[in-house]
């Protein structure tokens, strides 16, 4: 029984360490976007509406535009919800969260394996985006804490979670 339970918790920190060591490589995740299509100065925005922060990038497209997965990896939620509306929730390299929000239509189901070539969903104003420009909302979270990135002012010790998306998809 303990050589079995050795090997699973090898098995496990092998595939946890795999997933920190293989670089992620980002791509925009919204199809035919440039850096003109999104605002580099919305990332942890403040005030931002109900949300009190903007913890992400929003990426102005036409309504119906394909929407690609940024990373490979699993996807973990794709529901509606009241402010994200339509959204998508991947668990990819490194082990983070990549948050896709405000789609018109979700086109991947939970549990299913997604690459950078994967359509998910394509560009929207579900939830609180209704009535303005259809945008997608995309974020990341990470589940290693950046405690040099604390902002006491906005929401600091939230602001350790999440990484802004233009560092990542500009490389």
């Amino acid at each position: 029984m303990k050589k079995i339970l050795k090997k699973i918790i090898w098995v496990c920190l092998t595939i946890l360490l795999i997933g920190f060591l293989i670089p992620q490589n980002l791509k925009m995740p919204v199809v035919g976007a440039t850096n003109k299509s999104y605002d580099k100065d919305t990332f942890w925005y403040y005030p931002w509406g109900s949300s009190v922060t903007h913890k992400g990038i929003d990426v102005f497209a036409k309504k119906g535009t394909r929407i690609n997965s940024a990373t490979s990896g699993i996807v973990l939620a794709s529901e509606t919800l009241n402010k994200g509306g339509n959204i998508v929730l991947i668990l990819g390299l490194k082990w983070r969260v990549h948050y896709y929000a405000h789609l018109d239509e979700i086109t991947t189901s939970r549990f299913s394996f997604v690459s950078k070539k994967t359509q998910i969903g394509t560009v929207g104003d579900s939830g609180n985006a209704k009535g303005k420009s259809p945008h997608l909302h995309y974020s990341i979270a990470t589940i290693i804490p950046y405690f040099w990135r604390i902002d006491k002012d906005r929401q600091g010790w939230k602001k350790m979670f999440y990484l802004n998306p233009i560092d990542y998809l500009k490389k």
